[in-house]
């Protein structure tokens, strides 16, 4: 591939949906640049960390039914890098049994046909010990659920775009976008223009999208990741095959608790709660709000009686939120040589590889392989601006 400045597309991210966009399009012949503003590997996004869980368990049909696909391109890339990137573990699926969003992902799995259990009250703890059903929950495990190993996949995918003659440049901060038939991008390290760009910044998302005239209401947050020590070690370990597992309306909080089996950390499980403070994507470190932290221990003191109440070790990333929390999948209103993949809104990593075909088949022009009508940037009319 050119490297001399002109390319069929410029990826501008190189996270997760970012370089699997690069990938795909990488694979269609394309000459393709992958764009990066920190020097790679680093911590400072939506994508680092090495675990994320991998489910069908949705109470939007059309996400369980996407994810039928992410599974088979998952396994694609494992046979074509030769690494493990899923590990199967089952999620389990608590919350108040009569509940809407409990119903509906019951509901959503049924009508999909994915295999799972459903436990009853009276046999919970047999076959999920160390854990106390609230009382009127309902339980069910999606069995086909598990555990991605994130850092892993993301070394993995950009191995195999590099493999097929794609270009990586990190340390490159965007200054400007100018459109037009061939799309300029300024950054710290040169100028490269290219006839597509596909913009999958995370939450730098609205800092890039203000260069082509154009803002979406996303939301950054800071998510404080926690990792719980057990009282006992291998209460809740992966190899015991205890399950991933996410609990849905509880009384300790507003939204979901998940959580996924203990190791990646020898003797800890990783519990969070899946939503933080706003923040700004350079300064979340200075977000030091540890509400949330206080919802977890006041759950797992009442429902994980095998964890130590305090948090062991406290990372962060981020999410990047829509107000609906679905994607955004789409062409620029003006300048349709110009795709946005954002707002993945903490659940979004799974989606990486579908995500990158997608994004790819909007950059070429192709018809998308799904309905993209849930993720198009005009159900936000009122944050376009008047020239658009």
């Amino acid at each position: 591939m050119s490297t001399e400045g002109d390319y069929d597309c410029i990826v501008i991210g190189a996270g997760v949906q970012g370089s699997f966009t690069a990938y795909q399009l990488a694979k269609k012949k394309q000459r393709t640049l992958l764009l990066e503003q920190f020097v790679l590997p680093h911590t400072r996004g939506s994508s680092h960390g090495q675990t994320r869980i991998i489910r069908k368990a949705y109470d939007q049909d059309y996400y369980t039914v996407m994810m039928e696909e992410c599974y088979r391109l998952w396994a694609q890339l494992e046979e074509e890098a030769s690494v493990k990137l899923v590990r199967q573990t089952g999620l389990l699926v608590m919350g108040p049994e009569n509940s809407s969003q409990y119903q509906a992902v019951k509901n959503t799995l049924q009508k999909n046909r994915v295999p799972m259990v459903i436990l009853p009250p009276e046999e919970f703890s047999k076959h999920i010990p160390n854990v106390n059903l609230s009382e009127g929950d309902g339980a069910l495990v999606d069995t086909t659920a598990g555990v991605l190993f994130a850092d892993r996949a993301l070394r993995a995918v950009q191995g195999q775009f590099l493999k097929l003659g794609g270009i990586i440049k990190d340390g490159q901060k965007v200054s400007d976008i100018k459109p037009g038939a061939l799309v300029t991008v300024m950054a710290s390290g040169g100028v490269y223009r290219a006839k597509n760009l596909v913009l999958t910044a995370g939450s730098w998302t609205n800092g890039m999208l203000s260069y082509i005239g154009l803002q979406l209401p996303l939301k950054v947050l800071k998510i404080n990741v926690c990792y719980w020590k057990e009282k006992v070690p291998g209460s809740y370990n992966v190899q015991q095959r205890f399950p991933a597992f996410l609990q849905v309306e509880c009384p300790e909080g507003k939204h979901h608790i998940y959580g996924l089996p203990s190791n990646e950390y020898p003797g800890l499980m990783k519990v969070c709660y899946h939503a933080g403070s706003e923040t700004h994507p350079d300064m979340r470190d200075r977000q030091s709000d540890r509400s949330d932290i206080d919802i977890l221990k006041r759950y797992l003191t009442r429902c994980f009686p095998g964890l130590d109440p305090e948090p062991a070790v406290v990372e962060s990333c981020m999410y990047t939120v829509t107000p609906d929390e679905d994607f955004v999948l789409d062409c620029h209103p003006i300048h349709n040589n110009i795709v946005i993949g954002a707002g993945f809104s903490g659940h979004g990593f799974k989606f990486g590889p579908l995500i990158g075909k997608l994004l790819c088949e909007l950059s070429l022009g192709e018809v998308p392989s799904y309905d993209l009508s849930p993720f198009r940037i005009r159900r936000f009319p009122e944050h376009l601006k008047p020239s658009l």
